[in-house]
């Protein structure tokens, strides 16, 4: 940085940039009409500069933001020249506008002062439906993008000012609930148009020529602290591997595997092994990898550093084309947020061999997805949500339960109010007991959900994983527990695949019951505090015979038993992992039975 420029001046144009971009979150998130914005908050904001470079970013999902690049940069390339005050672009198509997967439309306001683009305001939003082959879009069945709903090329929604109305009936006529997707898309509007004001207001305080300059001076500030960051991993090269667990009732695992060069400053991370593109919705567009390679970096970079494009540029992502993480036309998309999050989780583990003082066990794997729709009462419905999660455990730290998944800051609906505004009826919702990875530190536990269907016919669709190849535990902790999903019709019940290749007809009062994956444990659970086991077992997250079994500690008259406890860690060899798992289970067949006893009674009673 030269000393020409005011570093407070620097600091406090940086604030008011961060400020602009959550600004534009909350007028989106409380002017939103779907349940999976206002409530999921499965969307993103940011600021640009003249070159579409972004310069600050909202608290919202972390997963989208390092995607922004490929969009601005083909926005620009292709509109630069022709852009008016006024104009406002939306698109959402992987294959040639910089997409990511259908449902996440992307608008973007050129910000004119005196004639000229100074800035771009930026919102991209996950919409409730892009019509497609099942309710929600976001069928793991879908073999081709053809399939998913509807592409939307780079194009203007405002020209001038002036609205493409043509655009809005086009979409309108195309999904099933056409009053929440337009007032999603004009709660996007007036995000960026807030976004827009503000720009102006800043813009004008400083004049362009400033603007810019302290622009610059942010990315290079973002560049420098990630440099300093990546210098700080040992030189070397690093390989990990992981799994989704794959498709359908016979699942073949799909490998992601990723080789992280580390040199000076500056390091890469190499795809090359990973598997090829599926005919299923899984596939990940090539900037959202991106985007989930960097997230891992931007984590370890801490929260002083600006969120400017700059910290990108030490991080270079080769991923082959054909793969699961760059795939080609036509392959489907809409469910790929799986593999973001196993993206993610991959660079973790290489950075866990580089670094393993600084990263955390496995989390729950990514969000749920869970999707229901059909007619009630003569009207379509459509219900979708992203359920999350649980934090491995971590050097000095438990993981958390209940948490945002580290890659997606996105909130799980309240059951209020998804019944409320839905045919549906939450029977459960809550964590399992002696769920999560054992460690020193344990991993998050798992959630609970199961809902009642109580329309008279609709179309379930969901995507989950981690149930052959469960969250990692780190240093000696135990892996975490598998998901679970069961459909309940008709007096039975069916366990049904992780990521189903087809869509289930619920009717009234069937049943879903599903347990997501609990998180991985960090350390050796022998060496866990005898004081932090029996406030597990206080707080109904472990059973005694669990604490007993598994962390060698020993509860006597509701305290803990020191000299027992000490023989029993003494004779212990190590935790066994497949006692865990049966605690697991029996936890698991308990609350499946709450369930069903429920539904047989029609209860309306809640664990």
């Amino acid at each position: 940085m030269t000393t020409t420029h005011d570093p407070v001046t620097l600091e406090v144009i940086k604030n008011n940039l961060d400020s602009i971009a959550d600004q534009i979150a909350l007028v989106l998130m409380r002017s939103a009409y779907s349940p999976i914005v206002r409530d999921s908050l499965d969307y993103s904001t940011g600021v640009c500069d003249r070159d579409g470079r972004f310069v600050a970013q909202g608290l919202t999902t972390a997963l989208h933001l390092g995607s922004f690049p490929f969009a601005m940069a083909n926005l620009v390339t292709r509109m630069g020249a022709t852009m008016r005050p006024g104009d406002v672009y939306i698109f959402n198509d992987p294959y040639g506008s910089g997409g990511m997967h259908l449902p996440d439309i992307y608008l973007v306001k050129p910000v004119f002062i005196d004639g000229a683009v100074e800035g771009f305001a930026t919102a991209l939003v996950h919409h409730a439906d892009v019509g497609g082959i099942a309710p929600g879009a976001m069928a793991v069945y879908a073999t081709e993008i053809f399939q998913e709903g509807l592409r939307i090329p780079l194009m203007k929604l405002y020209d001038a000012g002036q609205l493409n109305e043509t655009v809005t009936d086009f979409i309108g006529a195309n999904v099933r609930i056409p009053r929440q997707v337009l007032g999603d898309l004009r709660a996007q509007l007036a995000g960026v148009n807030r976004g827009e004001q503000a720009m102006v207001e800043l813009i004008r305080q400083y004049g362009a020529e400033e603007f810019r300059t302290y622009c610059r001076l942010l990315h290079d500030a973002s560049e420098t602290g990630m440099r300093a960051v990546i210098r700080a991993i040992p030189d070397g090269e690093y390989e990990a591997e992981d799994f989704i667990d794959g498709l359908g009732p016979d699942p073949e695992p799909i490998r992601f595997k990723v080789r992280m060069t580390v040199g000076g400053d500056t390091v890469t991370l190499d795809w090359t092994g990973t598997s090829p593109q599926v005919r299923a919705a899984i596939n990940a567009p090539g900037p959202f990898v991106h985007s989930a390679s960097y997230l891992a970096f931007r984590c370890l970079a801490g929260p002083e550093l600006p969120n400017a494009q700059g910290y990108t540029l030490p991080i270079k992502v080769h991923a082959p084309a054909g793969t699961i993480v760059n795939p080609t036309l036509p392959a489907a998309a809409n469910a790929r947020g799986i593999v973001g999050f196993r993206v993610f989780d991959t660079v973790m583990q290489a950075l866990g061999k580089a670094i393993p003082d600084r990263i955390s066990a496995g989390g729950e794997g990514g969000a749920i997805n869970f999707g229901v729709g059909g007619v009630m009462d003569g009207s379509h419905y459509v219900f979708g949500e992203t359920t999350m999660g649980a934090w491995g455990g971590r050097p000095g730290l438990d993981g958390i339960d209940g948490a945002a998944n580290l890659a997606a800051n996105q909130s799980n609906q309240p059951v209020e109010l998804i019944e409320a505004q839905n045919p549906l009826r939450i029977e459960q919702y809550g964590f399992l007991e002696n769920s999560g990875g054992p460690g020193q530190h344990r991993g998050g536990m798992a959630i609970v959900r199961q809902y009642t269907f109580l329309a008279p016919s609709s179309t379930l669709t969901f995507r989950t994983d981690r149930r052959s190849h469960l969250p990692a535990g780190v240093g000696g902790g135990m892996p975490g527990t598998p998901n679970l999903n069961l459909l309940m019709r008709g007096g039975s019940q069916t366990e049904l695949p992780v990521l189903p290749m087809e869509g289930y007809e619920v009717g009234h009062r069937d049943g879903f019951f599903q347990i997501m994956p609990g998180a991985g444990g960090y350390g050796d659970p022998r060496l866990r505090e005898p004081s932090s086991v029996l406030e597990d077992l206080r707080n109904g997250k472990i059973t005694a015979d669990y604490a007993r079994e598994i962390y060698g500690v020993v509860v006597a008259a509701g305290e803990v038993d020191m000299g027992e406890t000490s023989r029993l860690r003494g004779a212990m060899s190590s935790a066994a992992s497949d006692a865990h798992l049966s605690h697991f289970r029996s936890a698991q067949a308990a609350r499946l039975a709450f369930g069903l006893a429920l539904r047989d009674t029609g209860a309306e009673a809640r664990p």
